[in-house]
């Protein structure tokens, strides 16, 4: 069973940037869809970005590419979502997930695991 614990996030000015970590414990993500994403009030859960783990592929919405970077530390067992160039409409609560998509596509078959969450806003 996986667990995760988001950690970063908070207020920065537009242009600014941010990271969010996010640790995995309880099992070896040897093989899981890792992603984040967010959520503005009133609107829908986007998925910002994503990482393969069996081969740290990554994807990004079309928002997030240019701008976002995903990663991952093996040692740590963290993924992580360093944010640039923010602007006022990265605004929302950010979520970390994991789940058994492979390469993270299609449908979850199985139960998707989400975190807390972590409040990122960005001012103009």
């Amino acid at each position: 069973l996986v667990d995760l614990m988001e950690s970063g996030g908070g207020s920065v000015l537009a242009g600014g940037s941010l990271k969010l970590s996010c640790t995995v414990s309880g099992t070896s993500v040897g093989s899981y869809c890792i992603s984040w994403f967010r959520e503005d009030p009133g609107k829908e859960r986007q998925e910002v970005a994503s990482i393969y783990t069996l081969e740290d592929t990554t994807y990004y919405a079309d928002s997030a590419k240019g701008r976002f970077a995903i990663s991952r530390d093996k040692v740590d067992n963290t993924v992580s979502l360093e944010m640039n160039n923010l602007n006022p409409e990265d605004s929302a609560m950010y979520y970390c997930a994991a789940d058994r998509r492979v390469y993270c596509s299609g449908p979850v078959r199985s139960t998707r695991t989400w975190g807390q969450g972590a409040q990122v806003t960005v001012s103009s």
